[in-house]
């Protein structure tokens, strides 16, 4: 079910360099047309208020003030991008389940398949999906080619369900696989909070002696940038670890369905003729 094709032309390879991109100039333009412009209007009300002894707008947060800084808007680029790589990942599961509903190897009400049709049904199978591009390279119909294939060539049907089971354990592995830059992404987020907290602690602490001599907005603004940093980190990191927690449960049950779809409507169906049985089909 996981494109072959590995080159710079795969979907696997340009949905995330394209989500990065994407997800960066989303989000530039929002600061850019939105935070930024709100943010600094209302830092200079809350000074003049401030000024004039209205203590009242202290008290407020807006979430745009709390992700004007560069690493909050780094967060949420990762955060964007990821939940763009998650969503191209369901929607593959998506497709891979809608094959379900397509009946691979018509078997008629009581009909068996023995050894010596497996190889034909193989081949039958294998121009359909051949002739049909949405079949190509998905995990249902390799499934089922396996299995046909491993029976005809073992006349074990126990083999077969083995071949169903191997190529459906592969790919779990694979998807787990894909999964692995969100898992990266996952620990990069608060990675660049706690890199803003170590800015803005050290940005408080250069102005320390301004402190001393009673000017703490800047100590003050640092340490804003500091535990929010932290603060939208965190928070991003439990959305995406939740979306990935979805998907990834999502393409478990799909391996575990695969299977179960194998089993009821090919493995089920074959059957080893006895020696009796073989005698009288070929006489």
């Amino acid at each position: 079910m996981i494109s072959r094709n590995k080159g710079f032309l795969s979907l696997d390879f340009l949905v995330p360099v394209l989500g990065l991109v994407a997800a960066t100039l989303f989000v530039g333009l929002f600061y850019h047309y939105y935070v930024t412009p709100r943010s600094e209007e209302f830092m200079m009300r809350r000074r003049v208020m401030a000024a004039q002894g209205n203590t009242a707008i202290l008290q407020e947060r807006p979430f745009f003030v709390i992700i004007k800084d560069h690493e909050p808007e780094a967060e949420v680029v990762f955060c964007l991008w990821g939940m763009i790589v998650l969503g191209y990942k369901f929607m593959q599961v998506s497709r891979e389940r809608a094959l379900f509903k397509h009946d691979f190897v018509k078997v008629q009400p009581g009909e068996r398949i023995i050894p010596e049709d497996a190889l034909d049904r193989y081949k039958e199978l294998k121009v359909a999906i051949e002739r049909e591009p949405r079949w190509r390279e998905r995990l249902l119909p390799e499934c089922m080619l396996a299995a046909l294939h491993r029976f005809h060539a073992t006349n074990s049907v126990r083999d077969a369900a083995d071949a169903v089971r191997e190529r459906a354990e592969l790919a779990a592995d694979q998807l787990d696989s894909t999964l692995s830059l969100v898992r990266y992404i996952a620990w990069a987020i608060p990675a660049i909070g706690f890199i803003g907290t170590v800015r803005g602690i050290g940005g408080a602490l250069s102005f320390a002696e301004l402190a001393i001599h009673g000017d703490i907005s800047p100590v003050t603004q640092n340490l804003g940038l500091a535990f929010n940093s932290t603060f939208v980190g965190l928070a991003l990191c439990i959305v995406l670890m939740f979306f990935l927690h979805t998907v990834q449960s999502r393409q478990e049950a799909f391996i575990i369905e695969t299977q179960v779809h194998c089993r009821d409507q090919l493995i089920d169906v074959m059957k080893v003729p006895t020696k009796d049985e073989s005698s009288s089909v070929y006489s």
